[in-house]
């Protein structure tokens, strides 16, 4: 599997959408989805009747319902995100009754005895 995707990373114009990919997987994730959502949409509508105007706003429409999707669905990885990554701050260290008076409270209770 790793020689057949290198190989097509070698390839002259798929190597450069491959590059794309890997640099920006939220942005190709939605155009793949969006070409797709837009391919079924002409299929399935084809024989409606739609005006030029209709077209354009169902296919601007279904590009940014693509594009919606890819970001909801990303919320995910951005949840993920923060647990693989360690904590490297130490948690506050628990006060004891001691560290909690003040000097003043200490002055009064020795002077009142």
């Amino acid at each position: 599997m790793e020689t057949l995707i290198n190989r097509l990373k070698q390839a002259p114009v798929l190597g450069g959408l491959i590059g794309w990919a890997e640099r920006s997987p939220r942005l190709a994730a939605w155009a793949v989805l969006a070409i797709g959502m837009v391919a079924i949409l002409l299929f399935e509508a084809r024989d409606v009747g739609l005006t030029f105007g209709q077209w354009l706003a169902l296919v601007v429409a279904t590009v940014l319902v693509a594009g919606a999707c890819i970001w909801i669905v990303s919320w995910e990885d951005e949840d993920e995100a923060p647990a693989e990554a360690p904590a490297e701050e130490a948690a506050p260290a628990e006060e004891t009754p001691a560290d909690l008076v003040s000097d003043d409270d200490e002055e009064t209770t020795e002077g009142a005895g």
